[in-house]
C-alpha cells in the first residue's frame, strides 16, 4: 500500500468526532464537497470504508475505531513536537490540558495554582472541571485526575489518594461555638474526646445518612439519621458546611485548608472510613508516561499531597 494522505488524517479525527458531514466541513473551514472528497479518497488509499450511516451520523465502524485510536496518538505527539519547538524558540509557553473533579479542582487544586506557577511559568495548565468521565484522547486532554478503582482501558493510572483517608467531622466557627468550642482557641477548647456525640443532636446535618450514622455508632450514640442536605460534590458541601448550613463528614484532604484557615472547624477527634472510599489516580496514555510536562506535574502533586496530608491534624491538635 502506497503511503497515506497525511492531510487528510486530521479530516478523519474531526469526522469522528462531530459525526457529521456538515459541522466537520464547518468547523475546518471547507465545504461538504472538499471534505466527502477527502474522506473518500482517504477510503479510497486505505480499501475499506471507515464509517456507517446511520440517518445524518456517520459512525465509525470497528476498522475505523482502530485507526482512529492510532491517529489520535500521533496527532498529539506532533501537537506536542510543534508546541515544544515553539517553547524552545522562545514563542510561547506550553501547555498541559488537565481533567479534573470538581470538588478537588476547588477544594485542593486551586489554591495551589499559585505555587505551581512559581515553579513552572513556562507551562500553562488548562483545567478542565467536570464530574464526567472524559475521553482524554478524543478531547484533546494530556491527563486526568480521577477516582475509581484504577482501571481504565488503554490509559495508565498512578494512585495520588490512597482510601485509608479519614472522613472527619466538621462545622463552621459559629457551629463549634454553639458546641461550647472556641475556633480561635480562647475560652473552652476542644476536649480530647471531641464534643459529646449526643450534643450533635441538634445540628442540621449534611451528606450521606449511612456515613453519618456509621459515625454515630462508632461514637457509641447510635442514632437514625436525616440530612437537610444531600450533595454529589464534596466541595458544594464542604461550602455549605463553611455557610453554618450543617454539619459535614468530609475526607480530611479536601477540608484542609478551610481547617488550617478556620473556615472550618474540626468538632471530633473521631474518625471513620468510608469502605465505598474509592483512591485518586493521575491518569494519562501510555505514550506521555516520559513527557516532561507530565513528569513535572506528577512530582509536584505528590509533594503537594505530601505536605497537605498532616495539615488536618496539626490544626486539630492546635485547638486542644
Amino acid at each position: 500500500m502506497s503511503r497515506l494522505p497525511l492531510h487528510t488524517l486530521p479530516t478523519f479525527r474531526v469526522i469522528a468526532q462531530l459525526q457529521n458531514l456538515r459541522a466537520a466541513a464547518e468547523q475546518l473551514h471547507l465545504t461538504h464537497s472538499a471534505l466527502s472528497h477527502q474522506l473518500k479518497a482517504l477510503e479510497t488509499q486505505l480499501g475499506h470504508t471507515l464509517f456507517e450511516r446511520r440517518g445524518r451520523r456517520l459512525v465509525l465502524n470497528a476498522a475505523g475505531q482502530a485507526l482512529l485510536e492510532s491517529v489520535e496518538q500521533a496527532l498529539q505527539q506532533l501537537d506536542r513536537g510543534v508546541a515544544a519547538a515553539a517553547n524552545a524558540a522562545g514563542l510561547t509557553p506550553e501547555s498541559l490540558r488537565l481533567s479534573v473533579l470538581p470538588s478537588f479542582a476547588q477544594r485542593w487544586l486551586l489554591p495551589r495554582m499559585a505555587r505551581w506557577r512559581g515553579l513552572h511559568p513556562e507551562l500553562a495548565l488548562e483545567i478542565q472541571a467536570s464530574a464526567q468521565l472524559a475521553d482524554l484522547q478524543r478531547e484533546g486532554l494530556h491527563a486526568a485526575i480521577r477516582q475509581g478503582a484504577g482501571h481504565w482501558p488503554g490509559l495508565q493510572a498512578e494512585v495520588l489518594i490512597g482510601t485509608a483517608v479519614p472522613l472527619v467531622v466538621v462545622g463552621s466557627p459559629a457551629a463549634a461555638r454553639r458546641l461550647g468550642i472556641s475556633p480561635a482557641g480562647r475560652g473552652r477548647k476542644l476536649p480530647e474526646a471531641g464534643v459529646d456525640a449526643r450534643c450533635f443532636g441538634d445540628e442540621p446535618l449534611l451528606g450521606s445518612a449511612e456515613l453519618w450514622e456509621q459515625w454515630f455508632a462508632l461514637a457509641g450514640a447510635p442514632r437514625k439519621v436525616t440530612p437537610v442536605a444531600l450533595f454529589n460534590d464534596a466541595g458544594l458541601m464542604l461550602q455549605a458546611a463553611e455557610q453554618d448550613l450543617g454539619l459535614a463528614l468530609a475526607r480530611e484532604i479536601l477540608a484542609a485548608d478551610a481547617l488550617r484557615e478556620g473556615r472550618l472547624v474540626q468538632l471530633s477527634p473521631l474518625a471513620i472510613s468510608h469502605a465505598a472510599a474509592q483512591a485518586y489516580h493521575l491518569v494519562y496514555p501510555p505514550g506521555l508516561a516520559d513527557w516532561p510536562p507530565l513528569l513535572a506535574l506528577r512530582d509536584w502533586l505528590q509533594s503537594e499531597l505530601a505536605g497537605t496530608a498532616s495539615q488536618p491534624r496539626r490544626a486539630a491538635r492546635s485547638r486542644r
